[in-house]
């Protein structure tokens, strides 16, 4: 994107200068627009529960943006000789289960013939030009708080390699089907101006966008960050590693110091996460409010891994 020419606007709040994970554009001084699309190719074998994870995982770039999504497309290519209109009924089923959830209208879509499932949303959101949630607000001194523990990407490599427990897969389901609406929540509070979702990317990669938009650099520990369940790193162990978090630990080489940290911990780190949770810029005198908002939303984690300092020659530091 960086290199096609651009139309400059100054109704564009957010665009893709900072890797940010939506557009924003300004309707008028209390209206902004956010827009955004995503989709995958199945990571469960269930139509259904991949439907309502693909669907979460496209509005999660609304909210990680501090909006709340209005209307969505559905995105869908399907090898019709293979899979049958049933199956393709309960993808979209599922989809529409998690938008409902959402609050959010499903006004239609677009569909192809395609040698691979792919199912996904554009989503179209509003937020307060004034409250909008980017990975341009870090600020030094900043907590850095992740609302969901890491590991769906070595989980679902599990799940596909039949070594994974039914509770850990059980898990790994539901953490992928749960919205990250409480990014909408702090946002429209005043408690988080900076912070971004984990996905692809994983960890480091995502925080690594963080810190060159917000022009600062991060220390973490790595003992305090979560794996959903303690059978994550038996999987790691037997290397269960997707391709994807491998190409995230070599990519996260160029802008990270290790000290001290276990190779097992570095891996999980780098996960390549599908639907994950919000990793939040946190002003130390809001935590408080900002963990008791994540309790009350249910968040699946509201755990201070790191924090931000001044900008540095080594973008992210992480200590044992």
């Amino acid at each position: 994107m960086r290199r096609l020419p651009q139309l400059l606007d100054a109704r564009l709040l957010v665009g893709a200068g900072t890797a940010d994970d939506a557009g924003v554009f300004r309707l008028d001084r209390k209206r902004a627009l956010v827009q955004t699309v995503d989709f995958f190719t199945p990571i469960v074998d269930e139509p259904f529960l991949y439907g309502q994870i693909a669907a979460a995982n496209a509005l999660s770039d609304v909210y990680a943006m501090g909006g709340r999504p209005l209307i969505a497309l559905n995105i869908m290519g399907m090898p019709t000789d293979k899979v049958s209109p049933q199956t393709i009924h309960e993808i979209l089923r599922g989809g529409m289960a998690k938008a409902k959830e959402a609050r959010c209208v499903v006004v239609g879509g677009h569909t192809i013939r395609n040698p691979e499932p792919i199912y996904g949303m554009a989503v179209t959101g509003l937020v307060s030009p004034h409250r909008i949630m980017t990975n341009a607000n870090g600020r030094p001194g900043d907590l850095l708080v992740l609302t969901k523990p890491l590991g769906t990407g070595i989980v679902t490599t599990g799940i596909k390699r039949g070594l994974t427990s039914p509770s850990l897969s059980r898990r790994a389901v539901a953490l992928m089907r749960r919205l990250n609406s409480v990014g909408a929540t702090l946002a429209e509070r005043g408690l988080v101006r900076g912070g971004t979702d984990v996905t692809g990317f994983g960890l480091l990669g995502h925080l690594s966008s963080l810190c060159l938009a917000s022009k600062v650099s991060a220390e973490l520990q790595a003992s305090t960050v979560p794996p959903m369940m303690a059978e994550v790193w038996k999987l790691i162990r037997d290397d269960c590693v997707p391709g994807g978090t491998r190409e995230n630990l070599r990519a996260a080489e160029r802008h990270t110091v290790w000290e001290g940290v276990e190779p097992h911990r570095q891996i999980l780190l780098a996960d390549a996460q599908t639907s994950g949770g919000l990793l939040l810029c946190v002003p130390p005198s809001k935590l408080g409010r900002v963990q008791d908002c994540l309790i009350r939303e249910r968040a699946l984690c509201s755990v201070v891994i790191g924090h931000l300092v001044k900008q540095r020659r080594t973008t992210i530091r992480v200590l044992a």
